[in-house]
C-alpha cells in the first residue's frame, strides 16, 4: 500500500439515497440471498451424495455453485447490514480483502464457466475420446487452474487499485469495495492501472468467451448433422442450462468493466451489478434444476429418501 494513503476507512454510500424504502431492499436482498445459499447447498449436496451425478459437468457445477456461495459471502451479507445501519464504514483493509476476494472468485467463475463450454464440447463433438479428455485428472486440473488464476489475476487487481495513494474523499458510491468506485477516489494518475485493469478485463471476460463461442459453433455444427429430431433436443438441451448462465454472467460483467472508468455511472452500474452478484447467483442453481432432468431425478430421490412426503399406496 501506497506511504502516502491518508485514507483509513471507506464509507459505503449503497443505496442510502433511497431512504426508508432502503427496509423494503432489505427485505428483498436477504429473502434472495436466503435462496442463493439454500439453492447452490441443495446443488452441490445433491452432486456430492448421488453417484449418478459424479461426472465432469456436475463435477464443475458444483465447483461453479461453491464458488458463487462464497462470492456472495462476501458481499451480501455487509450490504445487508449496511441497509440497517447508518454507520457504513469499512477498513481500508477491510476494503482491499473485500475487492481482493469478491474480484477472486469472480473470476473464477468466469474461467468455470470456460471449462464448462469445453466439457460440452468434448461430451457431443467427440464423444468416443471424452472419457480420456475429460478424466477426473485433467477435471481437477481444470478446476485447479481456474481457481489459481482467479485469485493471482484478483492479487493484481487489488494491488493496482490499493498501490495507488488515498488522501481525500472516501465515499465509495457503491455498496462493495468495486474496482471502479475505489480507483476514481485515488490521488494523482490513475490512468496506466486502469489502463492495466481493462486489459485484464479483457482477459479474463473476452477470452474464455471467445473459447466458449467456439466451442458452441462446433456443438451447434455437430448437432445439426444429429438425424433424428429427439437427439438434437436431447444434445441441445445439455448445453441450455450452461449457455443461459453465460450469456446473463458475461453479459452484465462487461458492461461494467469492458468500459473507460470515464464512462462509470454510479446509479445504472449499481443497477447492473445488483443482476451479476444477486441474479446470476440466484438463477444458476435454478437454470440447472430446471431445465436438467438428471438433477431433478436426483432431488426427488433425495426427498423421496428422506420422507418428507408419504408415499402413495
Amino acid at each position: 500500500m501506497a506511504n502516502s494513503t491518508s485514507v483509513t476507512e471507506f464509507l459505503l454510500l449503497g443505496f442510502s439515497s433511497l431512504g426508508e424504502f432502503q427496509l423494503v431492499l432489505f427485505v428483498i436482498f436477504l429473502s434472495l440471498y436466503l435462496i442463493i445459499l439454500s439453492g447452490n447447498t441443495t446443488i452441490i449436496s445433491i452432486i456430492r451424495l448421488n453417484p449418478s451425478l459424479h461426472t465432469p459437468m456436475y463435477f464443475f457445477l458444483g465447483v461453479l455453485s461453491t464458488s458463487e456461495t462464497f462470492y456472495t459471502i462476501v458481499i451480501l451479507p455487509k450490504m445487508l447490514i449496511n441497509l440497517l445501519s447508518v454507520l457504513r464504514t469499512l477498513s481500508f483493509m477491510s476494503c482491499a480483502m473485500q475487492m481482493f476476494f469478491f474480484l477472486g472468485f469472480a473470476v473464477t467463475n468466469c474461467l468455470i464457466l470456460g471449462a464448462m463450454g469445453y466439457d460440452r464440447y468434448a461430451a457431443i463433438c467427440q464423444p468416443l475420446h471424452y472419457p480420456i479428455l475429460m478424466c477426473w485428472r485433467v477435471c481437477g486440473q481444470l478446476a485447479a487452474t481456474c481457481i489459481v488464476s482467479g485469485f493471482l489475476t484478483s492479487m493484481v487487481g487489488t494491488v493496482l487499485v490499493f498501490s495507488l495513494p488515498f488522501c481525500g474523499p472516501n465515499k465509495v458510491d457503491h455498496y462493495f469495495c468495486d474496482i471502479l468506485p475505489v480507483i476514481r477516489l485515488a490521488c494523482g494518475d490513475t490512468h496506466i492501472n486502469e489502463l492495466l485493469i481493462f486489459i485484464g478485463g479483457v482477459l479474463v471476460l473476452i477470452v474464455p468467451l471467445f473459447f466458449i463461442c467456439i466451442s458452441y459453433g462446433f456443438i451447434v455444427r455437430t448437432i445439426l448433422r444429429i438425424p433424428s429430431a429427439k437427439g438434437k433436443r436431447k444434445a441441445f438441451s445439455t448445453c441450455a442450462s450452461h449457455l443461459t448462465v453465460v450469456i446473463i454472467h458475461y453479459g452484465c460483467a462487461s458492461f461494467v468493466y469492458l468500459r473507460p472508468s470515464a464512462r462509470y455511472t454510479s446509479d445504472k452500474d449499481r443497477l447492473v451489478t445488483v443482476t451479476y452478484t444477486i441474479i446470476t447467483p440466484l438463477l444458476s442453481p435454478m437454470v440447472y434444476s430446471l431445465r436438467n432432468k438428471d438433477v431433478q431425478t436426483a432431488i426427488q430421490k433425495m426427498i423421496g429418501k428422506a420422507g418428507i412426503f408419504p408415499k402413495t399406496l
